[in-house]
Formats: structure tokens, sequence, C-alpha cells
């Protein structure tokens, strides 16, 4: 069976997508068979994500690693029995499609709280939530005293990992490896910084995930996606040099699929 990456939070402008491609892409740089689903059926960024690389590919004679994305099939509400959710068949049938010729699936959720993100959230084998490194962000995996810091309780949507996880045990599956990665963590601010690491650490024993850095704000993560490209494309493509803080960028992308601790998984990109 493919092992199941759920890249998802309840908040917008945290990097869901590229992050999600940026995974994508480093697996099958390494041979591995992916295939990608979005759930956010309104503005498909991953899909489109896809689509622009598969078209830059196709206009400059590329050829390029990417996954094999895959629309969720449509299904005929009519046909649906009453005990039924036509979501979850939607769901059920792409996966179904992709599991036994892939190695992976990546799988993007919508910024909002929605049945198709709560039903893949259960599905997880590895759920990666990248969060952008400030407390305003902070307020999607717990509540928290702004004048002492302390955490007074979760957020919905950490409870909503934590039915993920019920559900799991109750089907016999091995629980969820949560990853939380800090975007856009800035040079400046180093106290605040300092300050959500420790909250960070403090919750991470609380309700069981692993933190790990995750992209610093680039301009360049902009500059990409209308060419369906990844940071570790642009020595493939001609014509763009290497700065530093390219290389530095691959080398985050590197430090992420390391920090997944994926089995037998070793960058080499």
């Amino acid at each position: 069976m493919a092992h199941i990456i759920v890249v998802g939070n309840e908040k917008g402008g945290s990097g869901k997508s590229t992050t999600t491609m940026h995974l994508a892409t480093a697996l099958a740089r390494m041979g591995y068979r992916i295939g990608g689903l979005d759930l956010d059926l309104r503005q498909r960024s991953f899909g489109r994500y896809v689509e622009n690389r598969q078209a830059f590919c196709a206009r400059e004679n590329h050829h390029l690693p990417m996954p094999v994305y895959l629309p969720l099939p449509e299904i005929d509400p009519s046909a649906v029995p009453e005990d039924q959710n036509v979501y979850d068949l939607r769901l059920d049938a792409a996966i179904n499609e992709l599991d036994g010729t892939m190695d992976y699936i990546l799988i993007d959720c919508p910024g909002s709280h929605t049945r198709l993100s709560q039903l893949a959230h259960s599905m997880a084998d590895t759920l990666v939530t990248p969060l952008n490194d400030s407390f305003v962000d902070f307020d999607l995996l717990a509540r928290h005293d702004p004048a002492t810091g302390r955490i007074t309780g979760p957020s919905v949507y950490s409870e909503m990992v934590w039915n993920a996880r019920q559900l799991r045990a109750q089907a016999g599956l091995k629980p969820i490896d949560w990853l939380v990665i800090r975007n856009r963590m800035g040079r400046q601010q180093m106290h605040n910084k300092k300050r959500v690491g420790d909250a960070l650490s403090e919750l991470s024993s609380r309700i069981g995930f692993r933190v790990a850095p995750g992209f610093a704000e680039r301009v360049i993560f902009r500059e990409l996606f209308p060419k369906g490209l990844t940071l570790l494309d642009l020595r493939d493509v001609g014509g763009t040099s290497l700065s530093l803080s390219n290389i530095a960028a691959r080398q985050e992308v590197r430090d992420l699929v390391s920090a997944l601790n994926l089995p037998g998984v070793k960058p080499d990109f």
C-alpha cells in the first residue's frame, strides 16, 4: 500500500501547496512513484501547480520528475446510498486508483475545515502541518494567554487531528506521525522567534507532534509557481544560475525530506 502524506492545517497562506509540490518532486527525483491529490476543490493551488509544470515541460521540451496528479472523480449524488457521503466516496475512489501503483500519495488540504480534509487526516500515515512562524498561526495548534504565554488548551485543528488518531486506532492502523514545520522564519525578531520555538516545544510534548524547520520567506517561490517549477529544477531548466540563497533553499528541501523520517528515504538530490 502507498504511504499517505497529508499536508494540512486550517489557515491559508502558510505554504501548504508549495510544501506539497516540493515534497512530491523531491521524492519523484529519488525514483519513487508519487501520486498527488488536491482537496481544495475551489482554488486547487496544488493542482494548478502540477498543471503549470506539465505545460512548461510540453512547451520547453523538458522532462522533469513530477507526481501523477489525479482530480477527484465526479460521482452522481443521486447514486449515493443514504448512509454514505459523496465526498467520502470521491476521495476513496481516488485513493484506490493510486494505491498499489504509487509508493507515496501526497494530499494537499484546503485552509479550512471540510469533510474531505477531515477524512484525509484520518488516512494520513504522515501529517505535515506548515506553520508561519508567529503567534498568529500558533493559534492554529493551541489557545494561549498573550500576557503570560501560557498554553490554555488545544485548538479546533488539534482536536480534529486527535479525532483522526482515534479513528485510526479503532481501525487498527499505525499512529499518525505528525510533523509541524516552521515556514517563513525571518532573520529578524529573534526574541519572538525564540518565544514561538519555546511554545512549540512545550506543546509538542503535550499533544504529540515533532517540530522541524520549513522554508524561509523567499520571492523565488512566487516566481516558480507559474512555470510549475521547484527549487530542485533550477539546474535542469537552463538559463538560471544558482545564487547562495537558492542553494540554501535547496538545503531546506533536503532537511525537510530528512525530517519526515520516511523508511529508507535519504535525500540524494
